[in-house]
């Protein structure tokens, strides 16, 4: 193996990672993949991306032609409608940032009338282009919502003779099922495939399966994140803690994780949801607080009893470093070596927890998006074979990369690699 002596350690691991390049081009597509599904509102959702309309209504200040050159609206003249635009996925977008509040469109003012109070943005872009009156819609991609509830989609074309945006009987349609009736898209349905209107088919719920395993990528990925970073941080602080300063300190802090140990993680859980319907983040704070910081403090406390005793660190004291200098400044950077090639299988582990949980009825709610929550679905009716095999292919190749990214890391980090026998 050829050495720069230039190349600090750290340039030559990462060198070796991007040579291993399974874990390289993993680590690239999980990247670029979580980015895709962060801006999912962008090109999967029922909210359109750009909405120009004018509702044919005159509003003071709009412009019109002034046919008697008068300066005033005399009524039968004409004007014309100042032009709104409305960014829908923008908002549904930035919806999760605190402080903006997501604005709620009135179907009556695009002229729908079809009881209920959000717009129908698939129904009015059908409608502008039968009208041809220079209103538009521009909708995403894939234009269906992970959480929206398709029972109600028509599964007709009909012609709306009364312009009011709902079905009476006695208005004429395009049988597509040549049965001469219409009917109601009743979910679940098959995969349409490419071309059709529901690529992986709907759920129970008649929601879009596509959407939801979109969706239910970025759920898993940020919930692993958020816990691996939260345990890490803990354990971290805590293992440090009791390694370094060691005696009664460390003593009494085995204890409380012997206890936190021997809770059982499950039934806890069981118990909580029965009283609050967790979110993302409230379920991610009670696996961190139950169990996810104990095995990294067992690891860090080790680390830190193992390097304290070495001889750069009685350097430090005796040069006058106060306590957190050593711990944070020196100790630290190497106790970390080792667990960095944990982190991987540490986020394989919790993804694997929140999908067991949602299987089991006791993670995210619905409408929540999640892979576990479409398996449980498809449990319940074996003939719905879409709903359990899209889902499992999802997560099985999220697992297979990610494991990649954990091999390589692990053979980046190996302390063999740079010892002077090689």
């Amino acid at each position: 193996m050829s050495t720069n002596l230039s190349e600090s350690i750290l340039q030559k691991r990462i060198k070796r990672f991007k040579s291993i390049k399974r874990g390289y081009y993993s680590l690239i597509a999980i990247i670029s993949l979580y980015i895709l599904s962060l801006l999912s509102p962008l090109w999967v959702n029922d909210k359109p991306l750009m909405v120009g309309y004018a509702n044919n209504q005159y509003d003071k200040g709009e412009k019109f032609e002034d046919l008697n050159y008068n300066d005033l609206w005399d009524i039968g003249e004409p004007f014309n409608d100042k032009y709104r635009y409305f960014f829908p996925a923008i908002w549904d977008l930035l919806d999760f940032i605190p402080g903006i509040s997501y604005p709620i469109y009135e179907s009556k003012y695009f002229n729908q009338n079809i009881n209920k109070f959000e717009v129908d943005f698939r129904l009015l872009d059908k409608s502008c282009e039968k009208e041809e009156n220079g209103n538009f819609v521009i909708m995403p991609l894939y234009p269906y919502h992970p959480h929206e509830d398709l029972k109600d989609e028509l599964d007709e074309i009909f012609e709306d003779i009364n312009d009011n945006g709902i079905y009476d009987m006695g208005e004429p349609f395009v049988d597509q099922n040549e049965d001469g009736q219409w009917t109601q898209n009743n979910p679940p349905t098959k995969p349409d495939g490419f071309g059709g209107r529901h690529l992986l088919g709907t759920d129970n719920t008649g929601r879009d399966v596509f959407a939801r395993v979109v969706d239910g990528f970025k759920v898993s990925i940020t919930f692993a994140v958020i816990c691996t970073f939260l345990s890490y941080s803990i354990g971290i602080i805590i293992g440090g803690t009791l390694g370094y300063y060691g005696s009664r300190v460390d003593l009494f802090g085995v204890r409380i994780m012997e206890i936190f140990s021997a809770l059982p993680f499950l039934f806890i859980v069981m118990i909580l949801s029965g009283f609050m319907q967790p979110n993302l983040f409230i379920l991610a704070s009670i696996l961190v607080f139950l169990s996810g910081w104990i095995g990294i403090s067992y690891y860090i406390r080790g680390e830190f009893y193992r390097e304290k005793a070495k001889d750069y660190v009685s350097a430090a004291v005796s040069m006058g470093a106060s306590n957190q200098r050593v711990m944070f400044k020196h100790i630290l950077p190497n106790a970390l070596t080792p667990i960095i090639t944990y982190a991987p299988f540490a986020i394989i582990g919790y993804i694997g927890t929140l999908n067991m949980l949602d299987l089991l009825g006791y993670g995210l709610q619905p409408p929540a998006a999640s892979w576990g929550e479409i398996l449980k679905q498809a449990l319940e009716n074996l003939d719905n074979w879409h709903m359990l095999i899209f889902p499992i292919i999802a997560m099985t190749i999220t697992l297979f990369m990610i494991t990649f990214i954990g091999e390589a890391i692990r053979e980046a980090f190996d302390p063999k690699v740079y010892s002077r026998l090689r």
